[in-house]
């Protein structure tokens, strides 16, 4: 396993780090399929009842690396989802400890957990507009249904960021910790205490009664391809090859 993506196992819970600080935790295909192994691992592990998910350094995730999302297809940008849509068909409980910016694909990392705690200087960003892109990875289905149509179009069609604060004002995060890791960690203490069988099957129970006669993951998924196409459209588009050329040029 890469040491882009680090896992540490303590007390029944698995802390999950994207490891790039310098490049503010960018997703790149390598820690793509490195974060896959790495929650499908703890998954495995009778052990772990609980995951945690979190960035090293100042930022939690900055989004796609902008050279490897210019050269995506739509098999490339499935690529780039996998590690975020491990956490999110992961079967454990899921927190994401947003230590810092969680940015495009960065934001929808936080998304795939089931809870997030907010740092002080977390912020939850959706960029995709910014950058000339269409969202993609199914957070058009994430950012609805957590804050609701009215949040989520605020965020993907005008640009809205959230702070820590409006974060929870707003249903994206369950609390703001100075410490967000260990605000996590004293959460996932109650599965990590409890029969691992209950807390997967409590967990596939609220996966099937969030909406009774489907299943979120299928929703996602079904979302993920809606997305796809417009996203690699939008990629292929001279507008965004200008905006990544400029990104190079800095």
């Amino acid at each position: 396993m890469t040491d882009r993506v680090l896992t540490q196992v303590d007390n029944r819970v698995a802390l999950i780090t994207i490891n790039d600080p310098d490049r503010r935790n960018a997703v790149t295909a390598e820690i793509s399929a490195a974060l896959r192994d790495a929650v499908d691992s703890v998954q495995a592990d009778p052990e772990v009842h609980a995951l945690i998910v979190t960035g090293a350094g100042k930022a939690f995730c900055a989004g796609a690396d902008l050279t490897a999302l210019g050269a995506a297809t739509e098999d490339g940008l499935r690529v780039i989802y996998d590690g975020f849509l491990a956490v999110a068909e992961c079967t454990l409980p899921t927190i994401a400890a947003v230590n810092g910016a969680a940015v495009g694909a960065g934001l929808n990392l936080a998304l795939a957990a089931d809870v997030r705690i907010a740092g002080p200087a977390a912020v939850f960003d959706p960029r995709f507009q910014k950058l000339g892109i269409h969202p993609g990875g199914g957070a058009t289905w994430m950012l609805q249904r957590l804050a609701g149509p009215q949040v989520a179009r605020a965020s993907l069609l005008f640009g809205m960021r959230l702070d820590a604060e409006a974060a929870v004002r707003h249903g994206l995060a369950l609390e703001v910790a100075d410490d967000p890791v260990a605000a996590a960690r004293e959460l996932a203490a109650g599965p990590a205490g409890a029969p691992r069988d209950v807390v997967l099957s409590t967990k596939a129970s609220m996966r099937a009664t969030a909406n009774p006669g489907t299943v979120d993951l299928d929703q996602h998924r079904l979302a993920v391809d809606v997305e796809i196409g417009p996203q690699a459209a939008s990629i292929e588009s001279p507008e965004f090859a200008a905006r990544l050329a400029a990104a190079k040029r800095r």
